[in-house]
């Protein structure tokens, strides 16, 4: 992910910026040369009479934008794009959250992606539900409530440095009420 999920507590915040100074890039990004904006600095005004100066303000701090990254693949590359977008290969771990209530579907996703990883699973199709369209992200017991916060989770939880990518599932696999989660392969 580029930035964090929408909505996130101070606390889910802080996780995810700890999060993302561990990860490491698979390959060192691309360097597009890319001229810095021109930084205007105008002129200083024409001296008031001694009567009228004011305190001296302080120095302007002129700030460039960051460099633009490259689009990355998330650490797919694109085989595995292609055998996800047309469903050519099969999950090796099935975990379904679908029905569960949140405090049980994330103790049974921890487990699930801890028994999936001892097996060696690649690929995880993970079945939450549809996502329904609500407001806010923290839902809490209405429907579409684990869909909303599946990502949080994964981001969050102890597997979140063995996780290569998280898409969409095949309408074969569930579709809109699915994901995979491709898992990096043990080192």
């Amino acid at each position: 992910m580029s930035r964090p999920p929408r909505g996130l507590t101070p606390e889910e915040a802080e996780l995810w910026r700890r999060l993302a100074q561990t990860v490491k890039p698979l390959a060192p990004p691309a360097r597009i040369a890319v001229a810095p904006p021109p930084t205007v600095v105008p002129a200083p005004p024409a001296p008031l009479p001694r009567k009228a100066r004011a305190a001296p303000l302080p120095a302007r701090i002129v700030t460039q934008s960051p460099a633009p990254r490259p689009l990355d693949r998330h650490g797919l590359d694109s085989s595995w794009e292609r055998k996800l977008k047309g469903a050519s290969i099969q999950p090796d771990f099935t975990l379904d959250l679908h029905g569960h209530t949140l405090e049980a579907a994330h103790a049974r996703l921890d487990q699930g992606l801890t028994q999936a990883v001892a097996m060696g699973a690649r690929l995880v199709l993970l079945i939450t539900g549809r996502p329904r369209p609500a407001e806010a992200a923290d839902r809490g017991s209405q429907r579409g409530a684990i869909r909303a916060k599946v990502l949080d989770w994964l981001a969050a939880g102890p597997h979140a440095h063995r996780i290569a990518a998280v898409r969409g599932a095949h309408p074969r696999h569930g579709g809109a009420g699915a994901l995979y989660i491709v898992m990096k392969r043990p080192r």
